[in-house]
């Protein structure tokens, strides 16, 4: 699969559109982030059934500023709209396909559930 562009107007869509997304955000000048691009776009072609996107924090610095990236390059991913990773450094290949496959077997359900309880302990009158 090709790795698509994600920008300030299409990364909602990007989210609730797919099962799966993960998003690289880079810049031209990063060296770290020109040396994960072919790691990136091989694991694309590697897992046909996951979204890939990048976004040039450069290009869309509203983009960048909305995820509060600070470094770069920054992997996030989403599952089911929920955010699972979100994490400064390129990853090698294998740490990369390990990531994958671990959101890949995620029980969602339970994921949700985890968020539910956490989000009603944070509430709860102390």
């Amino acid at each position: 699969m090709t790795v698509q562009e994600a920008t300030f107007d299409t990364i909602d869509s990007l989210i609730t559109q797919n099962d799966i997304l993960i998003v690289d955000f880079w810049a031209p000048w990063c060296g770290p982030c020109r040396s994960f691009a072919p790691i990136f776009e091989a694991a694309a072609e590697a897992h046909p059934d996951v979204t890939f996107a990048k976004a040039n924090t450069e290009a869309d610095q509203q983009l960048a500023g909305y995820f509060q990236i600070r470094s770069i390059p920054t992997l996030m991913v989403f599952r089911q709209q929920i955010l699972l990773f979100n994490q400064a450094g390129a990853l090698p290949k294998q740490a990369l396909d390990e990531l994958i496959g671990k959101v890949k077997s995620l029980d969602m359900d339970e994921v949700r559930s985890e968020i539910a309880k956490t989000e009603s302990e944070q509430t709860a009158p102390q």
